[in-house]
């Protein structure tokens, strides 16, 4: 048996494949976040103090031991969870376990002021990006009121206001009522792994299997917002609308549609029309961001700030040409082609099948959800596209501009 699909005994959701003849195991453990957010903030100081010490080990401990056997340790906040992953030897396997547990169970969440302070810092130099600032007015906008929307602006407004306090019990609020899904990719015995798993997380309060109806962001009128910095040389534009989920029927073509207009690289059109032949790009991509509750499709340019209309009407003619001209059979199998193999390259190692099954699983979209796409996505044509491109490419967009 080299795959399985079970629960531990408080509910916990668990993947399990067997990668024979491979040194690293992966194990990624995923708690969903059900509420509406609290402050801005609360949970990406959180993630961050995981790593400051437990009951049992000092922040130094904790770096030492993970150094000491190689593992490779993280946790991340994602817009609908919080992951805890690892990859380690197989023979540590055990070892990296009892850390991870011990992180989850017992974190003190010391050094609460040093890291406040640190993560200030840190989107302060981030937004020093002209790039990061345009995505950051971007999401803020065709995100606002939900807490989707909690960029690294929104986040830095409210740093000051969040106390340990809120912290703590914003955790103790995901560990107590949330989704909990495993996933483990590697070459040790089934039974092994799930008895290690019961025996560290199976005292952790169970997964719970009805997750509340969050509200669903909703962008009902077009947003243009211009920022304005002083010593720029090039101008950034972004402008995107909200488009259908993974659990949507336009998916795979959205997908496609991603791949066709400026997800391929030198061969995507926005590439081949605005960079090559227009000369108005450094920079041009399109992007399908996915979300449990809503997705959103962006175009993204970097250009002369004296390009800033000539590439908004070259973004105008290929969202028309996409939504009047089918699609021919060769560009749409080439894209289909393009996707598959992005998949292929990302979906290698241990780890990256293992975040794949995690993640699927915790967003409610199924462990098998991979399988389903690529079965949906071979029996997309030409007129599902432009279907789809009608359906979204709407006058109800967000329009972002960064510019001198």
């Amino acid at each position: 048996m080299d795959s399985k699909i079970t629960k531990l005994k408080n509910n916990i959701e668990f993947a399990y494949k067997r990668n024979k003849n491979t040194p690293r195991t992966a194990f990624y453990l995923n708690f969903s976040l059900n509420k509406p957010l609290p402050e801005p903030g609360v949970y990406s100081l959180m993630v961050r103090l995981f790593m400051q010490g437990t009951k049992k080990r000092t922040a130094q401990a904790l770096a030492e031991e993970l150094d000491k056997y190689a593992i490779e340790f993280s946790a991340e906040l994602k817009l609908d969870y919080v992951k805890f992953k690892f990859v380690c030897l197989n023979e540590d396997f055990e070892r990296a376990v009892e850390i991870v547990s011990d992180i989850v169970k017992n974190t003190t969440f010391e050094e609460f002021e040093k890291e406040r302070t640190k993560l200030e810092g840190e989107i302060i130099a981030e937004l020093d990006s002209p790039r990061a600032k345009v995505i950051d007015s971007y999401y803020k906008n065709i995100y606002q009121g939900h807490n989707y929307g909690y960029t690294n602006t929104v986040i830095l407004e409210n740093l000051k206001n969040i106390k340990k306090e809120d912290v703590i019990s914003a955790y103790k609020a995901i560990v107590d009522n949330s989704k909990k899904v495993a996933a483990f990719v590697g070459d040790i015995e089934f039974a092994d792994v799930n008895e290690l798993l019961e025996r560290y997380f199976g005292d952790i309060t169970p997964s719970i299997e009805q997750l509340p109806e969050l509200k669903r962001p909703e962008l009902l009128k077009t947003k243009e917002d211009e920022v304005i910095q002083q010593d720029l040389n090039q101008a950034h534009i972004l402008k995107g609308w909200i488009v259908g989920s993974a659990d949507s029927n336009d998916y795979a073509s959205i997908a496609l549609l991603n791949i066709i207009l400026g997800a391929s690289g030198l061969s995507s059109r926005l590439f081949l029309e605005l960079r090559d032949k227009k000369g108005l790009a450094y920079v041009v991509r399109s992007a399908y961001d996915v979300a449990k509750l809503s997705a959103n499709f962006s175009i993204y340019i970097a250009t002369e700030p004296n390009n800033i209309a000539t590439s908004l009407s070259g973004f105008d003619e290929e969202i028309k040409k996409i939504k009047t001209v089918l699609v021919s059979d060769e560009e749409l199998e080439n894209a289909k082609n393009n996707l598959f193999g992005k998949w292929a390259f990302i979906g290698e190692t241990n780890s990256q099948q293992a975040n794949w099954l995690a993640h699927y699983g915790i967003m409610g979209f199924g462990f098998d959800f991979h399988e389903k796409a690529v079965k949906k996505i071979k029996e997309v044509t030409p007129q599902d596209i432009i279907n789809c491109a009608n359906r979204y490419f709407n006058d109800t967009y967000v329009l972002s501009v960064l510019k001198p």
